[in-house]
């Protein structure tokens, strides 16, 4: 991939692993949070532990400089966050990451009106932005490692073209991403997130993922 990816919401565990991964892959990547002093630290530490240059910037600084804008912030802050950014992502892809966990019931699915956080996330910006759902499913202490993730990423977007830039992403993080369908189908992938913290505890297992079983073509997209 060519350009730059500002992840918003860098100086968080998702944010940071993801960007962090990227940086390695040979990506240019600005780390923004609301507080730029702290973008300007998470970015200066993961430039001087992987020896690259990664930029750290307001949100919207970050979003401004980005080609594609991967939002990585809890669904509490989630709208307050796009309002933030929305005038320097028009025309952009954005991958949002957002899972609607409603503490202290994080193991029950909890969906929101709009029928998931993509949804409502699309809503709020309109059909001029790109955006696409995905990283849902991935343990970020396990991404914040050099460890192979045995996790696939789903993929949610009306956009093929923009569903194919997160397949990308998910590639260069080391993961398999997955085109899964429609933005609306984004309900699905959220909704396993509470099912997986469910099964963590119950299981007591160290971050569960998913993995797609069966022989897959991987030269298409559907629709």
């Amino acid at each position: 991939m060519t350009g730059t990816i500002a992840v918003i919401g860098g100086s968080g565990n998702l944010g940071a692993a993801l960007a962090r991964r990227w940086v390695q892959a040979g990506q240019r990547v600005v780390i923004g949070s609301r507080d730029a002093a702290k973008a300007a630290a998470a970015a200066a530490k993961l430039a001087a532990e992987l020896g690259a240059e990664v930029g750290g910037a307001s949100n919207m600084e970050a979003a401004r400089q980005a080609d594609v804008v991967v939002v990585a912030v809890p669904f509490a802050s989630q709208l307050s966050v796009l309002e933030e950014i929305r005038p320097g992502i028009g025309g952009k892809v954005v991958i949002d990451t957002t899972v609607p966990l409603v503490p202290p019931k994080v193991a029950r699915v909890q969906l929101p009106p709009e029928g998931s956080a993509a949804q409502r996330a699309q809503k709020l910006l309109g059909a001029d932005v790109k955006l696409v759902s995905a990283f849902h499913n991935v343990a970020a202490h396990k991404l914040a490692t050099d460890e192979e993730v045995e996790c696939d990423v789903l993929v949610f977007g009306d956009d093929k073209a923009a569903r194919a830039v997160a397949v990308e992403l998910a590639t260069l993080a080391r993961l398999r991403g997955l085109h899964a369908g429609a933005l609306a189908n984004a309900a699905a992938g959220e909704a396993l997130t509470s099912i997986l913290i469910f099964m963590n505890k119950t299981y007591r297992v160290d971050g569960a993922g998913i993995r797609i079983t069966g022989q897959l073509i991987m030269d298409g997209a559907g629709e």
